[in-house]
């Protein structure tokens, strides 16, 4: 059946966070074990596979713009649409041009499947099917990264929070878990191809083990922490209520977990909290991250911040303010709030205007690459391993602390997927270097 595929040229492209990133790999790894090779996104391939978007209407809008596109670089490819959009738009998909196959956020393992049924018949398919009653998780697997030195390795899928802003539990489905037999075989394999470090990620990864016995996140990272060839564990983000007894005991007993967390917080206001429907408050989160700091004094905390939340006043904008520069945070993520159909938070009354989102973003981020470089400045002379991950010219190699500040060095030979112990000695704009 799958012998149409060999020879097939095939291009990807991604929209959105890093469970997307996982999806693709996993669905470009099946296609070229069964005969695909791998080409850029302008050479004009035979299979476009494009993973879609719909965290914001601008999230949509340029999905629908590479779909577009890869029809024009070449009419006769076959081109997929997955992810998020698909699932929860897949009339507004299949009305673009070109658009061969429609794939929402399931049943994506039989991606070789269905371009072979199209192939077959040449007539457009549409293969979303509804995910709010799902209960498995879907157990895709990838053995390989492309070109990174950290592997991401998806643990959980789902979301059961219904934050006001979010339309994710309406594309993602409810929380389902991934078993820890497959995830300790796939985290193996990623270590026996190189990996050093391993990403867990999810949709909310803190929800781990939730619909499964006998298994929790603490658990799933100590049994990770068991194998020899990994030697840093990150989260893609978490959220302050996992951070409690349980889970301190566990990270201060593993010295693989890195000293950086991705600390979900989108408002330092309790009024804008409460509004966007969050499960903690700024005194919660304020208690998390001095509970790390306790356990890890190096920490890194990053986050994302959404300003121009509907309704946010301007003491609100400033009580947000105030509270990252309280907080101490060494990275800030900071998005304008965008209106998303199908959300609670897209119909509340006293939308901000873009002028002002702008405004609040401006003062938000310079805030953040304040505390960004205060952070790196502070580690400077400090004992810090490095992964380095890439030559960016002229033997400088660069890579990340394993509390998350960018480092530079310079080296005659290779540092690539080395973990290399320094002292830094300089900090320019947030980078440190080590001469």
């Amino acid at each position: 059946m799958y012998s149409q595929l060999k020879g097939k040229t095939l291009a990807s492209l991604t929209l959105g966070c890093k469970v997307n990133v996982y999806d693709t790999e996993a669905m470009v790894e099946i296609l070229v074990n069964h005969g695909c090779s791998i080409v850029g996104f302008d050479r004009g391939a035979d299979i476009y596979l494009i993973n879609t978007c719909t965290v914001t209407n601008f999230g949509d809008k340029k999905s629908r713009q590479i779909l577009r596109k890869a029809h024009r670089l070449n009419p006769n490819a076959v081109i997929v649409a997955c992810g998020c959009y698909s699932q929860v738009e897949p009339e507004k998909i299949a009305a673009i041009e070109g658009v061969s196959i429609i794939l929402g956020t399931q049943d994506r393992i039989r991606i070789a499947e269905f371009i072979c049924q199209y192939l077959d018949g040449r007539k457009q398919a549409d293969f979303v099917s509804s995910i709010s009653n799902q209960r498995e998780f879907e157990d895709l697997s990838v053995e390989n990264m492309g070109e990174r030195t950290r592997a991401y390795l998806k643990i959980q899928e789902g979301c059961d929070r219904f934050c006001t802003y979010c339309i994710i539990p309406y594309a993602r489905g409810p929380v389902r878990s991934r078993q820890p037999e497959s995830v300790i075989a796939e985290a193996r394999r990623l270590s026996e191809n190189g990996f050093k470090e391993i990403v867990l990620t999810g949709i909310h990864v803190a929800s781990y083990g939730k619909d499964i016995k006998n298994t929790d996140l603490c658990d799933i990272l100590k049994r990770i922490h068991g194998i020899e060839k990994i030697q840093r564990i990150r989260f893609s983000s978490i959220e302050p209520n996992v951070v409690n007894g349980e889970f301190l005991d566990t990270i201060a007993s593993l010295p693989k977990i890195c000293d950086h967390f991705h600390l979900s917080l989108q408002s330092g206001c309790n009024r804008t909290l409460k509004a966007m429907n969050r499960h903690y408050t700024a005194e919660e989160y304020l208690d998390a991250v001095t509970k790390l700091r306790g356990i890890m004094p190096q920490v890194g905390i990053t986050t994302d911040i959404i300003v121009g939340f509907p309704d946010e006043r301007d003491e609100d904008f400033q009580e947000s303010l105030e509270f990252v520069k309280e907080a101490r945070l060494s990275r800030i993520h900071v998005f304008p709030y965008s209106p998303k159909t199908g959300t609670k938070a897209a119909l509340m009354a006293n939308q901000i205007s873009n002028h002002l989102k702008e405004e609040r973003a401006k003062t938000m981020g310079e805030a953040g690459e304040y505390l960004a470089n205060k952070f790196a400045e502070d580690n400077i002379g400090k004992k810090l391993k490095v992964l380095f991950e890439k030559n960016i010219g002229e033997n400088i190699y660069e890579g990340h602390s394993s509390s998350y500040i960018t480092v530079r060095q310079y080296s005659p030979h290779s540092l690539e997927n080395e973990i290399v112990v320094l002292n830094p000695l300089r900090c320019e704009n947030g980078i440190l270097y080590n001469s």
